[in-house]
């Protein structure tokens, strides 16, 4: 299972898996893929514990962080976080706080402990906090920046490549790819809509060719969306990638930081039960299809706010499922490959089941096209 990609990280498998747990990116690249941090939800005080823990314990195999700095948003409010997080209140609707009020009794949520802080929504992609995490992660060893939606910003792309660092962002349409090569980026991952977390809607096996085709020779493409076997991998390299964009599948690894009861709903769910929302950043993302992405599909929904509006509204409703330990009655983002995870292992057993069948499946293939020929001779 060598391809360009192999070469350019010096990986054994090209595997690329995007977490935002720091064991499953230490476990991935020390297994012989390389393992993607997300970074959204740190602040960047917080991302420095998170890198310096991965550089003591990846064995100083390579590594990449995830941002989200999308192209377009609400216009947000700059200076200090906390007063940040005062203005993006008040520019919401009171019509949509009384929603989520109404949605806290309505799923009977209780009040949190005194002295408990409240969670306040993620901030990760406003332009004031994700340039402070860029600037942690190039502090770093890192090999690999990925932006989720959009290219990185030109200064962002030409720091990266003054400092050696490969740059990927994510395409959910051709032109999407064709607009990332024009800016400078390296790999376009063609993540189709089967994916979880935020995606588009065209489907993975029609993307990826598509996506091959137009930037041949202008960048390396990885392959995203319902991709957690070595059938799949085998898949996706005979469209024309370089290698994979894997996240759904280290949901339920034994390195997986999710909580108990969002795991079980991983691990009960089946391939029809996601659905793509904004209920919780303000963009199409995939998640399971919760009580809570019913509600804001409800004629009484006031409807959802742009990012990153929306996820702050929603910030108390959420710290009180967390606390309630409901979590999975929310918010439990994953892709339909869902439906293949049934047993937790720990994640180089999935890697080596990766390979493992990558190989057979190519072997059975190698053998279909050898009887071919016989049978034509």
């Amino acid at each position: 299972m060598k391809t360009r990609l192999c070469e350019v990280f010096r990986i054994e498998y090209p595997i690329f898996a995007f977490t935002h747990c720091r064991d499953v990116v230490a476990a991935v690249s020390r297994a012989g893929g390389l393992g993607v941090l997300g970074a959204v939800g740190y602040s960047a005080e917080q991302l420095e514990i998170e890198l310096s823990w991965i550089d003591a314990h990846v064995d100083g195999k390579p590594y990449g962080v995830d941002f989200i700095m999308p192209a377009s948003s609400a216009d947000m409010p700059t200076g200090d976080p906390q007063q940040m997080y005062a203005q993006a209140r008040a520019m919401i609707p009171e019509r949509h706080r009384r929603f989520v009020d109404e949605l806290i009794k309505r799923f009977d949520l209780p009040d949190l402990p005194p002295g408990e802080p409240e969670y306040g929504g993620v901030l990760g992609w406003t332009p004031e906090v994700y340039r402070q995490q860029v600037e942690v992660a190039f502090a770093h060893p890192i090999k690999l920046i990925a932006n989720a939606l959009g290219s990185p910003p030109a200064d962002v792309i030409e720091r990266a490549h003054r400092e050696g660092v490969q740059v990927a962002a994510l395409a959910g349409k051709v032109d999407h790819a064709e607009r990332h090569v024009a800016n400078g980026v390296d790999i376009v991952i063609a993540q189709g809509t089967e994916a979880g977390g935020h995606t588009g809607d065209i489907a993975t096996m029609v993307l990826v060719p598509e996506v091959v085709d137009a930037v041949a020779g202008k960048a390396q493409v990885l392959a995203a969306g319902g991709i957690a076997r070595g059938r799949q991998i085998a898949a996706a390299l005979a469209l024309g990638a370089d290698g994979v964009w894997t996240g759904s599948v280290w949901l339920t690894t034994a390195e997986s930081d999710a909580t108990p009861e969002v795991m079980n709903s991983y691990l009960h769910a089946t391939s029809s039960d996601t659905v793509r929302t904004r209920s919780f950043s303000g963009k199409p993302a995939r998640m399971l299809r919760t009580p809570w992405t019913q509600a804001w599909e409800a004629e009484d929904s006031p409807g959802t706010l742009p990012m990153p509006l929306q996820n702050i509204l929603i910030a108390p409703a959420m710290s009180r499922f967390f606390h309630a330990h409901k979590a999975h009655l929310m918010f439990a983002p994953v892709g339909q490959v869902v439906g293949q995870l049934r047993q937790v292992r720990r994640v180089r057993d999935v890697i080596h089941e990766m390979v493992e069948e990558y190989v057979a499946t190519v072997g059975r293939l190698d053998e279909g096209l050898a009887g071919g020929t016989d049978t034509q001779s």
